[in-house]
């Protein structure tokens, strides 16, 4: 039995992924533990999960706001000096004492939580990484040599603080194991990385979800479409979410849309009785054509889905495809631009503007998707990849080989 620590920020979408890997491999005899937000880390990976805190809590108020209005350079120096930076010296304690407390043979951790790679290099504990999206493996800032400089030094003063002075390795690459949590027919050939990278496509596991869903709502004589803004851009999304319900219910002849409505914005519930009708009724019009929820199970919606419309979150976009379903991606930050670029480049979707795309424009790339040649069979294709690559199962065969070479060469040595 071997011990592995899962080092995670407080970010949904970069939890969900290891909480299949963890239950593979605690149904293989290992032992797991993590280091993170307990009450995050918890609330996805269960109750019972054994978390270290690093840091205790992560509120709201914690979280920097991005101005809506940067790009390029200036979005990357926010996300680096406002968010990963600032996140890694308060996980920094935190990791080190799980790593002393419990001892793992294996550190995991995730390319946003660079304090657990930095931390077990300083401590001499073998380390791999998880990319839950492939946009780092782009090397983006090829043609910026000055913004990867400044990137460079922001990295290498933080292991000056938390990490071995001596060391070399990027922490958003080990040299030993990346689980990518994608395939290349969907990432394309990546532009760095290392020889590490292990595609394992996306980790689809039973998750804890409190969300229930009208099932008789769907209609089998009509294709249905979800949107979906993920779990970190419901504030922005009111004028985008309400143009996507005018372009939907203008099409109701032919089709049905379920909208993830976290605000209330459309009328429906909002999270917590926020907004909207009271806490536990749907906002379904009379004619049956659009159904707005705080949330909905995702992954058991997807198999009755014949398009997706979301922001291009990684996560969303390899489960829609892993279904098969073809997509509308209208990316807001981060990494998103870039998903959505893979998505068009694999023809498995169209692209429309966030902050632009009124109801016609919306209305127009559904029918493209749902109707225009080629983006159905570009996204089954996909999905077929996605599915062969082995998910959290594959994930785990490479955490264990990882674990049996270090073994090995403890005993060598």
């Amino acid at each position: 039995m071997s011990r592995c620590l899962f080092v995670v920020p407080p970010l949904v979408g970069h939890i969900y992924p290891l909480v299949g890997v963890a239950a593979e491999l605690v149904s293989r005899g290992h032992r797991v533990a993590w280091a993170g937000v307990p009450a995050v880390v918890r609330r996805l990976a269960g109750p019972d999960a054994h978390v270290f805190p690093s840091p205790a809590s992560w509120a709201e108020a914690d979280r920097p706001v991005r101005p809506p209005d940067i790009r390029g350079p200036e979005a990357l120096r926010f996300l680096w000096e406002r968010f990963l930076v600032p996140l890694a010296d308060a996980m920094a304690d935190g990791v080190r004492d799980a790593v002393v407390a419990f001892r793992p043979d294996v550190v995991v951790a995730d390319q946003q939580a660079p304090a657990g790679a930095l931390v077990a290099e300083r401590l001499g504990v073998p380390w791999a990484t998880s990319a839950t999206t492939p946009a780092e493996f782009t090397d983006a800032l090829a043609a910026m040599p000055k913004v990867a400089a400044w990137n460079d030094a922001l990295l290498r003063e933080l292991r000056l603080r938390i990490g071995d002075p001596a060391g070399t390795a990027d922490p958003r690459f080990s040299p030993r194991l990346v689980l990518a949590f994608s395939t290349p027919e969907l990432a394309g050939r990546p532009a760095r990385g290392g020889g590490g990278i292990r595609w394992v496509g996306p980790s689809l596991t039973a998750r804890p979800s409190a969300a229930d869903f009208p099932w008789e709502w769907l209609d089998p004589g009509r294709a249905t479409v979800l949107v979906t803004l993920g779990t970190a851009n419901s504030d922005a999304g009111g004028r985008f979410l309400t143009a996507c319900a005018e372009a939907l219910r203008a099409r109701a002849d032919r089709l049905q849309a379920v909208v993830v409505d976290p605000e209330g914005v459309l009328g429906g519930p909002g999270i917590a009785g926020q907004g909207g009708t009271p806490p536990g009724t749907a906002a379904v019009r009379p004619d049956g054509d659009l159904l707005a929820l705080p949330v909905v199970p995702q992954l058991a919606l997807l198999g009755h889905m014949d398009a997706v419309v979301c922001h291009a979150g990684h996560n969303t976009v390899v489960e829609a495809l892993w279904h098969g379903v073809p997509l509308v991606v209208a990316p807001i930050r981060a990494a998103q631009p870039v998903v959505a670029a893979q998505v068009c480049d694999a023809g498995a979707g169209v692209r429309v503007r966030f902050g632009r795309a009124g109801a016609a424009r919306i209305g127009a790339a559904v029918d493209a998707v749902l109707h225009g040649p080629g983006h159905r069979a570009a996204a089954r294709a996909v999905g077929s990849a996605l599915r062969a690559a082995g998910g959290a199962a594959a994930a785990a065969d490479h955490v264990e080989k990882l674990l049996e070479e270090e073994l090995r060469d403890k005993e060598v040595g």
